[in-house]
């Protein structure tokens, strides 16, 4: 699954550490996430999503 995550992240000059805080995971799990090796759960995927006022879609792209 792709995502917006990176490109959200840093159009808010948010570090990975600063998200990883905010989102209760760690760094790795974030870079993990903006590269595509790791699909959040869903109670995950609702943090960031609220985390930036998005929906869900807005930031996982499903193909």
């Amino acid at each position: 699954m792709k995502n917006k995550l990176e490109e959200l992240r840093k159009s808010r000059k948010i570090t990975q550490e600063e998200l990883a805080v905010a989102l209760e995971v760690s760094r790795q799990t974030v870079g993990s996430l903006e590269s595509g090796r790791y699909n959040p759960s869903i109670v995950l995927a609702f943090k960031i999503a609220k985390f930036f006022d998005l929906k869900i879609e807005d930031i996982f792209i499903y193909e």
